[in-house]
């Protein structure tokens, strides 16, 4: 649809480039007891290094193919973690050895729906004493689209709760060897969700929309695939981790969330995000919930400097920072709703459980709201949606100086980017220059008019990555007067 838009300021677009994180002294990180993860070296003769780790009487469990071979392998009797990590380095035929990292969840409890208002993030009111608008602008972007039924993302998680009434519809199914996603703790394709978590996220993603029950996701219509790497004490390691992104990498995710952090760096970690990034796919992070500056003391992996990364903080319904969010001015690209927030419940298939708090919370609504950039952008890259999202924030004084963008989270602006028409040249030097600002790749046009009641195209272009493009008037200065706007082309 076109829309009329008169002159007015121009928007800035925000730098998304993720500074490189200094490494500084963190807290001890915890990791398994009984297995290690071992990346080989380049070019090494496999039965080598299987040799090797016959002499340690060391068992390789687990190899990752698509990520450089690498192999989770377990810690014999009598021997320690950073031990065998040391023979390992010390015998010239690995890149690295590491620990199996723990990391955990970032959903924390602190105590029903759209219709009643429970839902501020998505459209706020002034209810529960909140700032009217502090929301994404769920029902104005749900008038651009509602549905992105094409597009698989991916719950890294504690599962999901399959059968519930207002998920059912929209979990994704495996059509070559069933199931609904893996389950990285027993080896099968049922992620079942046992402690809850999982569940909670996917319906603030995902939650079946218009369909008379419960809650609404930001996407009505998605396919959620479900990758179970948390038990139900919420404790889950990079292994379990890596294993579930690649099954989503290679079952055909278009994004990922994760709403989990720890303190520790991991190259294998890393090394998965970045093949999902070869991919094409975006992963979506949550920044935990310590009150942090995470440029100070990373946290994993919302602070990867990789470009498919999008690291979320949690904002209130009075649209300020939650007070135990994490932020960082580089790490962190925005914030969205993730205080107070109401979705599906584990347990049983019609009820629903809140108000929770977290980052964990605020990362689906980004997941979510990729998914439909996804939907109504298909051809676009993962560094142009990701543009697009992060462009169409509401800045926040709350939130300068505490993410990239210093902004939360809006639906319909990314959806349908606002056009503005500026003029770039001096008053009364000829000829004009015109800018239109309209967000990235936006097919655009120019028209004039002698009466504001006829137009006419005089210009189409699609503005750039950083969202504009200028048209220069080279018409005779003594033609009549003329008056100009800008309206998609779409």
């Amino acid at each position: 649809m076109k829309t009329l838009l008169t002159l007015g300021l121009m928007v800035l677009g925000f730098v998304t480039a993720r500074a490189q994180t200094v490494k500084l002294a963190a807290p001890v990180a915890a990791y398994r007891s009984d297995r290690i993860l071992v990346m080989p070296a380049h070019g090494i003769s496999p039965g080598s290094l299987e040799a090797f780790q016959v002499s340690l009487n060391a068992q390789v469990l687990q190899r990752f193919p698509g990520l450089g071979e690498l192999q989770v392998v377990s810690v014999p009797a009598g021997e320690t973690v950073s031990g065998l990590i040391a023979k390992f380095e010390q015998s010239g035929l690995v890149q690295y050895a590491e620990p199996d990292f723990l990391r955990q969840l970032d959903l924390s409890p602190n105590d029903q729906y759209y219709t009643n208002g429970t839902l501020w993030g998505l459209h706020n009111s002034g209810q529960g004493g909140g700032v009217i608008d502090a929301d994404i602008d769920a029902p104005e972007g749900w008038d651009v689209l509602s549905s992105a039924s094409n597009i698989v993302v991916a719950v890294l998680d504690t599962g999901i709760r399959r059968t519930h009434e207002d998920l059912l519809a929209n979990v994704w199914t495996n059509q070559l060897a069933g199931g609904y996603g893996w389950n990285a703790l027993n080896g099968t394709g049922t992620p079942a969700d046992d402690e809850g978590h999982g569940s909670h996220v996917s319906g603030i993603l995902g939650a079946v929309g218009n369909n008379g029950k419960g809650v609404v996701g930001v996407a009505w219509r998605v396919q959620i695939m479900a990758g179970k790497c948390f038990d139900a004490a919420r404790n889950g390691f990079d292994s379990d981790i890596i294993e579930c992104l690649e099954f989503a990498r290679t079952n055909g995710a278009r994004i990922i969330n994760m709403s989990l952090s720890g303190t520790a760096f991991s190259s294998s970690l890393s090394n998965a995000v970045f093949a999902a990034r070869e991919s094409g796919i975006i992963v979506v992070a949550s920044c935990g919930n310590e009150a942090a500056d995470v440029d100070v003391v990373p946290r994993y992996p919302a602070c990867l400097d990789i470009d498919n990364v999008i690291s979320v903080a949690a904002s209130t319904r009075s649209d300020v920072l939650w007070a135990s969010s994490n932020y960082g001015a580089t790490n962190v690209d925005l914030a969205a709703p993730g205080h107070q927030i109401t979705s599906t419940f584990a347990f049983t298939d019609n009820q629903y459980i809140g108000p929770l708090s977290g980052t964990s919370a605020a990362a689906p609504y980004v997941a979510g709201a990729c998914a439909l950039m996804l939907a109504k952008y298909p051809t676009e890259t993962h560094p142009q949606i990701i543009a697009r999202v992060l462009n169409a924030v509401d800045p926040l004084p709350s939130l300068a100086g505490k993410c990239v963008t210093g902004g939360r989270l809006n639906l319909r602006k990314a959806l349908s980017p606002s056009i503005q028409l500026t003029s770039i040249s001096a008053p009364g030097v000829l000829p004009y220059q015109l800018r239109v600002s309209a967000g990235p790749n936006r097919p655009c046009v120019i028209e004039s008019s002698t009466d504001l009641t006829s137009w006419l195209p005089i210009h189409t272009n699609t503005t750039s990555a950083s969202g504009t493009f200028d048209y220069t008037e080279t018409a005779s200065p003594n033609s009549s007067h003329r008056f100009f706007r800008a309206v998609s082309a779409l």
